[in-house]
């Protein structure tokens, strides 16, 4: 969280930066290059470097077609060329125990990020993993933009939606135990207000 307020006061700016290299939205030139979506993804990292305030590759568009050594390439370009802008992976993760561990070692080691996406909805337990990353950041999916979200998370227990017991608990418990963040989708602007309202001056992404 430190390195990401030095960088919005640096560089003055809240643009994260998503690296989604979809390969049927690529030219041909790009797509049929051995190592043409890392080649794509660091175009991109160096035009908006002085623009961003953290940028976010997403694991989903280098698995599936099996460029994750291109995505530790990217990383690896990241930090060697734009050292001061934080790598978010967004991964989505949520699992316990051991894979948990794994997921976390995978991304903070594997790909040297600073941040990785979670899915909280297995509980504390599930997020531990990740928290004990010293200097590394957790970034809890609260209330997403996807038009299905509010299937879960709106539904209330005790009269509030599960988004907002989401929220509450990053503020007063996972807080405490390392740096979170939380992902909130400005489609819902009066639930931003309220997750806003909850967690004071934590980061939302």
């Amino acid at each position: 969280l430190d390195r990401l307020n030095e960088r919005w006061q640096a560089a003055n700016t809240l643009l994260c930066v998503g690296l989604d290299p979809d390969l049927d939205r690529l030219p041909p030139a790009v797509r049929d290059q051995p190592a043409g979506v890392a080649k794509f993804c660091i175009d991109i990292v160096d035009a908006t470097a002085e623009f961003a305030c953290a940028f976010k590759p997403q694991i989903a568009y280098f698995a599936a077609i099996g460029a994750e050594r291109q995505l530790e390439t990217v990383c690896g370009h990241i930090r060697d060329r734009h050292p001061t802008v934080p790598i978010i992976l967004d991964a989505k993760r949520g699992d316990i125990g051991d894979t948990a561990r794994l997921y976390a070692r995978e991304a903070f080691e594997r790909y040297g990020a600073d941040a990785v996406t979670v899915n909280p909805y297995l509980g504390t337990d599930s997020l531990e993993p990740f928290l004990q990353w010293e200097g590394r950041g957790v970034v809890v999916l609260c209330r997403t933009s996807n038009a299905g979200s509010g299937e879960f998370q709106l539904r209330e227990t005790d009269g509030v939606p599960l988004y907002e017991h989401v929220a509450r608990r990053a503020a007063q418990d996972w807080a405490r135990k390392g740096d979170v963040a939380l992902v909130v989708g400005a489609t819902y602007p009066a639930e931003l207000a309220r997750v806003r309202a909850i967690v004071g001056d934590m980061p939302i992404l």
